[in-house]
Order: C-alpha cells, then sequence, then structure tokens
C-alpha cells in the first residue's frame, strides 16, 4: 500500500470499454502509459474507441465480447494474452441496470442483471485471473453506492451489486498471499448512457426517466478517481459526497436512509 503501482506498460483490460466510464477509464489508464484491452459487446463502438484512442498514440486492442459467455470470456483472454504477452490489470466495468418496482419485474430481468453484472465479472476474472497472479496484478470491480445502500425501484441492480461486494471481498482474502490487490469502486449517479440502456419490468428498454440524488458525476471524474486509487492498490473508493454520506448514514442510521432515499426517489414507482 505504500508503493505506488506504476501503470505504465502495463496491460489492462476494462470490459464495457465502449460506455461512458469504460471509455473514460480506457484513455485515463492509456493517458499513463498503459496498454489497452478494450472489451465490449458493442463491436462497433469499441472499434472506434480503439481507433481514437490509436489516434492520441494510445496502445489499445479492441475486442467484441458479451461477458455472459464464459467460452468466449476465456477466448478473448486468450487474444488478448497472445497480443501484448500479459494481462496486469483487469477493470470489471461492464454492467446494465433495470428501473422498475420488484411487484412489477419479471424473474427474467433480474436473471439477465445477475448475469451481466456478477457473472460476467466471475467468467473475465477466472479467464484472467492466472495472469493476474503471474504477473502480482490488480483487479478492479465497478460497483456502485447501491453496492451497500438500498435503491428503490433497482431491486435487481441493487442485488447484483451487493453480491459484487461480498464475491470480490472474500476473493481478496484468497489472493492475499499471492501479490493480487482487488479494489472496488462505487459511484454515484453519473452521467452516462446506462440509463438510456436500462430495462423495464419486463425486460424491454424503459422509456421513463430516471430520477436521482444531487447532481451526477463526469465519466472523466470517476476514471481519474479510478485511476488515483488504483495506482495505492485501495481496497474500496466510495465517489461523491452524496455516496460517502450515503455509506455513513446506512451504518448508523438506516432507517433514516431508507426514508429520505424513498422520498427522493419515489416518482421512480409512480408510473
Amino acid at each position: 500500500m505504500g508503493r505506488r503501482y506504476n501503470v505504465e506498460r502495463k496491460v489492462v483490460v476494462i470490459t464495457g470499454a465502449a460506455g461512458g466510464i469504460g471509455r473514460a477509464l480506457g484513455r485515463r489508464f492509456g493517458q499513463a502509459g498503459a496498454r489497452l484491452g478494450l472489451i465490449d459487446m458493442d463491436g462497433n463502438g469499441v472499434g472506434v474507441l480503439a481507433r481514437e484512442l490509436e489516434a492520441e498514440g494510445i496502445d489499445c486492442l479492441g475486442l467484441t465480447l458479451d461477458v455472459t459467455d464464459e467460452e468466449a470470456c476465456r477466448e478473448v483472454m486468450a487474444a488478448v494474452i497472445e497480443h501484448y504477452g500479459q494481462i496486469d490489470i483487469l477493470i470489471n466495468n461492464a454492467g446494465i441496470t433495470h428501473r422498475s418496482a420488484f411487484s412489477q419485474t419479471e424473474t427474467s430481468v433480474y436473471k439477465r442483471v445477475m448475469e451481466v453484472n456478477y457473472f460476467g465479472s466471475i467468467h473475465c476474472t477466472k479467464a484472467a485471473l492466472d495472469q493476474l497472479i503471474r504477473n502480482q496484478g490488480l483487479i478492479i470491480v465497478t460497483s456502485s453506492v447501491a453496492g451497500f445502500a438500498p435503491l428503490l425501484g433497482r431491486t435487481g441492480y441493487s442485488a447484483s451489486k451487493h453480491a459484487l461486494h461480498g464475491l470480490f471481498d472474500s476473493l481478496r482474502t484468497e489472493l492475499r498471499g499471492l501479490g493480487v490487490a482487488v479494489m472496488i469502486v462505487c459511484p454515484g449517479f453519473t452521467a452516462t448512457d446506462i440509463d438510456k440502456h436500462a430495462l423495464d419490468g419486463d425486460g424491454r428498454l424503459t422509456t421513463y426517466p430516471q430520477s436521482t440524488v444531487g447532481s451526477a458525476a463526469s465519466p472523466e471524474s470517476v476514471a481519474d478517481a479510478v485511476f488515483k486509487a488504483a495506482v495505492k492498490r485501495k481496497r474500496l473508493v466510495v465517489l461523491s459526497c452524496v455516496g460517502r454520506l450515503s455509506r455513513l448514514m446506512t451504518r448508523s442510521c438506516p432507517a433514516l436512509y431508507e426514508l429520505i432515499m424513498a422520498r427522493s426517489l419515489r416518482s421512480e414507482l409512480k408510473r
């Protein structure tokens, strides 16, 4: 923890790389001299990003991947290793959300959110683990304030983020003596396109506007905070004043937090 982790020439694999936070993470780590494996289900989007970053002098490889496909995850990680010879940092950033009341949400939506957010992270981590151990690397997980606090109208999303904390906090203990660090990042509301792709209770894209608390952070500010924490190999990063206050309140006065949050986001359930 005392010595800064130098990312120059390190190979950083980022899932969900074509999205707002993923794009910003790629640019931030690339500007620091990292080589990038950019991975996203949107093949066109990740290709455009790779060309943009290459034009800026950043060494990167764009690959298409559905993280719910375990075999494909192994193949893509193998392709990164074949291209660069190693993987040093894995950023599990791919994710989806839904916005719908529990009573109006089909079980298939919960399964889909867990497949992407939770099992996608398992698939990618398993596929890269040998390399991460060999290189005493770093696993970064994009969680959310919803990973430790309740969130109205997003029971499935919150459950998937809570599951990530259980998984990676426990994995950290297993990797403790092997030199692999695990860092969980909890952004608050961020100005990305994840809201535009949010599922409704029936699994279709929702057209209902999102409610937020506080001002939305920019993807660039989130990426910069993640980078600064990564070089220090921190364990947990909670971003924004709202996020830090939420963590404090859920620990000290959970009932009050639930009341405030429910009132702030009550429009989510009025349809």
